[in-house]
């Protein structure tokens, strides 16, 4: 399970290596390398990102690529167009230009003379998108990639839709990028052209919920880089990685079920991070899984890696609910071919008497709008009390179903699904199903969900409403988990046709009247020890930083007395550092609001607020995007500001209004 032992090899640091594509634009890379690959060339570990390298990934960097480096790999982390230290704009999300400027960077990467012309892309989130985007492109030199919380399908998988449900972190991640990409360059790399450039960005970077939210289907631009539409055309050897805290967690087993080239899948306990200092443990030594992988596929190393179980998964021991976690109790399981679909299932019936055998079924569903508070963020990401909380407040607000009292453990691998019949009082329905643990003292843990607009029941391409009245099949998968349920506790199904603010909620207030229901539990006997070890975590020295402002996070729920609007309340605060090396100051803040009455679908209000600081020497700037949106039974309202200070004198503004059709949303 070890990787064959590589000698450390002294390393060379290049903070701006520019890549000149066709065009004329100069995308900035930083390099860690051996400081003799040009006399004993190496292969190249590709992370091609927007997030800034100076100041956005610095934290991660530092752990990551000089320890790969050291190996004996050249790790390359590029600033895309538009972003960072380079120039040109980005137009959106997973280009075609995007994509294309990828395969020009490793076919370039390749025909340095300290590369030996074989190059592997790693990266999580974004960076996991297009490995797999460009993997799908097949460039010669791409020989392997390691995906880490991606998706293989962005209509139904990324943070824009869900089930056919529109997911608030549209909105959100929309303000977020407004924010990132428009930020300027460092002007010690760049020099005098700092400040065109910023000025240019500020002019051009598009606030992009618009743009996804004139998508409401699944049409052309989400199969575009959605890899689920050719799974043949990845080639490469592929290894996806994600975690349960986060949100991309189906992407793992739909690739190692799906891809034909060699693949291997992970999925542990943890949040959107990479799982050498990621929360909750128990952490994995990722790096030097990373280093088995590129051995075997860049330096022909028989690591055996190829022997690995196709997919391992961190069974979690059900335990009481918290918004955060350190740790994580449980065991590692291994399937030796595929992932889940061919494990057992066991049907459990929704009937008047609860969860268990077959019965007749006459519930009403029918919640007020503020049923689903205790979802937590749609995927961890900052560390804060972000993960589900205890689901007894949304469950008093559901339809529930309970089992009985369970004579075992109980261990859940996989990806429940359910099957209702069902009729609708609106032609337009949303629906959101929890599978959730009770344990002896009466608290809910959320085991894993999923969430289904109605309109979509059929196809997501080609939404029709609900007949109104009549009677309707609607079959729904909740993501994939591994959650042991241990003896002695139950199981609890909760429907709610609401689920704010995770989804925006459909235009009118439904009730559903169910009339039959069944969910699938794919099962899987695990025994108490674990049955694959990793090896311990370990890093490079983190970066070194001082700070200016301690980081902090906030997230409290409102109630206001007088009109009952309820509000969640998020706010965090990424500090503020400087960098102990060059120099540069950053820092940033992140405040979102979501308001919405009870009784009231067309009250949801959403309103996102982000700051973003840097500064060097005597040059301060500071970034500042507000958004809201808000709809009626006909269109979605979106009302945007971008401000730019130097010195704190505003040198930029822009505003933004939006009116858009809802289309059976």
């Amino acid at each position: 399970m070890t990787s064959k032992l590589n000698a450390l090899r002294e390393i060379e640091e290049l903070p701006d290596l520019g890549i000149t594509l066709s065009d004329g634009c100069r995308l900035s890379a930083r390099v860690w390398r051996p400081d003799n690959a040009s006399d004993d060339p190496v292969p190249v570990i590709l992370e091609y990102l927007p997030y800034r390298k100076r100041d956005g990934t610095t934290a991660r960097d530092e752990l990551t690529h000089p320890y790969i480096a050291k190996r004996g790999y050249a790790c390359v982390r590029v600033d895309m167009r538009g972003n960072g230290d380079s120039e040109g704009l980005m137009e959106d999300e997973y280009t075609q230009q995007e994509l294309d400027d990828a395969v020009e960077v490793i076919n370039w990467l390749a025909a340095q003379d300290w590369c030996i012309g074989k190059v592997g892309m790693m990266g999580i989130s974004w960076g996991g998108f297009n490995s797999l985007q460009v993997a799908a492109l097949q460039p010669d030199p791409l020989k392997a990639i390691i995906t880490l919380c991606s998706t293989v399908d962005r209509y139904a998988d990324d943070i824009h839709y869900k089930g056919g449900c529109l997911l608030n972190e549209n909105l959100g991640w929309g303000a977020t990028m407004w924010c990132f990409s428009s930020r300027a360059p460092d002007p010690a790399l760049v020099g005098d052209k700092w400040r065109d450039m910023w000025l240019n960005r500020l002019e051009n970077e598009p606030f992009l919920t618009s743009k996804w939210l004139r998508h409401q289907a699944r049409d052309t631009y989400w199969e575009h880089g959605s890899v689920c539409e050719d799974y043949s055309s990845i080639k490469t050897a592929t290894l996806a990685i994600s975690g349960w805290g986060d949100s991309y967690i189906n992407a793992v087993p739909a690739l190692v079920e799906n891809i034909s080239a060699p693949v291997k899948g992970i999925n542990g306990p943890w949040i959107h991070k990479y799982p050498h200092f990621a929360i909750p443990g128990p952490r994995i030594g990722f790096l030097q899984e990373a280093l088995r992988w590129w051995d075997r596929w860049l330096k022909d190393i028989p690591t055996g890696v190829e022997d690995d179980p196709d997919y391992r998964a961190y069974l979690m021991d059900g335990i009481a609910p918290e918004r955060i976690y350190d740790h994580r109790p449980g065991r590692w399981i291994a399937e030796d071919k595929g992932a889940t679909a061919h494990l057992p299932v066991e049907t459990h019936h929704l009937t008047d008497t609860g969860l268990g055998p077959d019965g007749p079924l006459t519930a009403t569903v029918s919640t007020p709008q503020h049923c689903g508070m205790e979802a937590g963020e749609y995927g961890a990401f900052f560390g804060g009390p972000e993960l589900p909380g205890d689901q007894r407040f949304d469950d008093a607000l559901s339809c529930c179903f309970e089992g009985p009292v369970l004579d075992q453990d109980l261990d859940i691998v996989g990806a429940p699904r359910i099957r209702l019949t069902l009729s609708a009082n609106t032609p337009q329905a949303q629906i959101a199903v929890r599978l959730n643990h009770i344990l002896p003292d009466g608290s809910s843990s959320r085991i894993t969900y999923g969430v289904l607009n109605l309109t979509h029941r059929d196809s997501h391409s080609d939404p029709q409403p609900l007949p109104v009245g009549e009677s309707v099949e609607a079959v729904l998968d909740l993501d994939h988990i591994a959650y042991r349920v241990p003896k002695g506790h139950r199981l609890r199904v909760a429907i709610s046709t609401s689920y704010w603010p995770l989804i925006w909620p459909s235009p009118e207030q439904t009730t559903l009247q169910l009339q039959k229901g069944e969910i699938d539990l794919p099962l899987r006997p695990s025994g108490q020890n674990d049955e694959w070890i990793f090896p311990l975590a370990e890093s490079d020295p983190p970066w070194k930083t001082t700070t200016l402002r301690e980081g902090s996070n906030i997230r409290r729920t409102e109630i206001d007395q007088a009109s009952g609007h309820i509000s969640l309340i998020i706010e965090d605060d990424f500090g503020k550092v400087q960098d102990d090396i060059h120099g540069l100051i950053s820092g940033g803040i992140a405040r979102e609001t979501w308001v919405i009455h009870p009784d009231d679908p067309l009250s949801a209000r959403g309103n996102c607020h982000w700051t973003d600081e840097m500064q060097r020497s005597e040059i301060k700037l500071r970034t500042e995007t507000r958004c809201q949106m808000w709809a009626d039974r006909d269109h979605f309202y979106l009302a945007a500001q971008l401000f730019a200070y130097e010195s704190d004198i505003v040198v930029y503004e822009r505003d933004v209004e939006d009116q858009i059709p809802r289309h059976q949303i």
